[in-house]
């Protein structure tokens, strides 16, 4: 898998391309960005760096199926704009799967909804150990949850490993306070067992963009015998709480 240098010239040539790219599909579609611009910037970045590595813009929330660019072809990976985005997820929800592009009205009544969770939110979750232990058995977890979970870990009333599904470039540019250790989507197969040796029965939290490539990790570990995988459903996107670049 070629490995891409988020400083290069060559990445930060294809990343304007792609921001380009971007807005002509804002005004061709009338769609407008995500109130929340990590989002946008998060899956900008993941088109560029897919966009050198495939040459296409493949949608970057998830796996890129195939190995030559025929196989990839055949197994139909989204494009973006994708045929799902403009077809269902768009009308119907207000936003693509990756959130990048929305429809007017979701913008408005997300930039609100992102404006109270600000003033309101005061992170107290008081769980007891045995809630913690319960929540840490839940297959798919909210943000709120995760957040309870890594405040009982600090406290050192439950343990589990913490580790982003993403790519390296966007664990750079923001990853969740507490992660234990990056494992690429693209480089699953080829460092699972390195990244994490002897952990099959122990308790683990994945996490990606949105929550699709994590979700297909937590699928393929459990085909491989890891008994404990939990993974934050709505993704970093959905997640409130402590976050850090580099």
């Amino acid at each position: 898998m070629q490995k891409i240098d988020m400083n290069s010239d060559e990445f930060q040539t294809e990343l304007e391309k792609t921001s380009k790219f971007v807005d002509k599909v804002y005004n061709q579609f009338g769609w407008v960005p995500n109130p929340n611009e990590e989002v946008n910037e998060g899956v900008t970045m993941g088109l560029a760096r897919n966009k050198l590595i495939y040459g296409k813009r493949f949608c970057p929330c998830f796996m890129v199926i195939g190995e030559t660019k025929e196989e990839q072809k055949t197994a139909d990976n989204r494009i973006c704009p994708c045929k799902p985005a403009i077809e269902k997820e768009i009308p119907e929800d207000g936003l693509c799967h990756c959130g990048i592009f929305c429809t007017e009205d979701y913008a408005k009544a997300q930039a609100t909804h992102d404006e109270i969770e600000e003033v309101v939110h005061a992170h107290s979750q008081g769980l007891s150990q045995a809630q913690a232990q319960t929540l840490l058995e839940t297959e798919q977890l909210g943000g709120d949850e995760l957040e309870a979970l890594i405040e009982a870990k600090s406290l050192g009333m439950i343990n589990f490993t913490l580790v982003d599904t993403r790519e390296y470039m966007e664990f750079q540019m923001s990853h969740i306070v507490g992660t234990d250790t990056l494992l690429p989507t693209s480089q699953f197969y080829a460092k699972v067992e390195e990244e994490l040796s002897g952990k099959k029965s122990e308790a683990i939290v994945l996490y990606c963009h949105s929550g699709s490539r994590s979700y297909q990790v937590q699928q393929a570990m459990k085909g491989l015998g890891f008994e404990h995988v939990c993974n934050l459903r709505p993704g970093i996107i959905g997640f409130s709480g402590e976050t850090q670049r580099g």
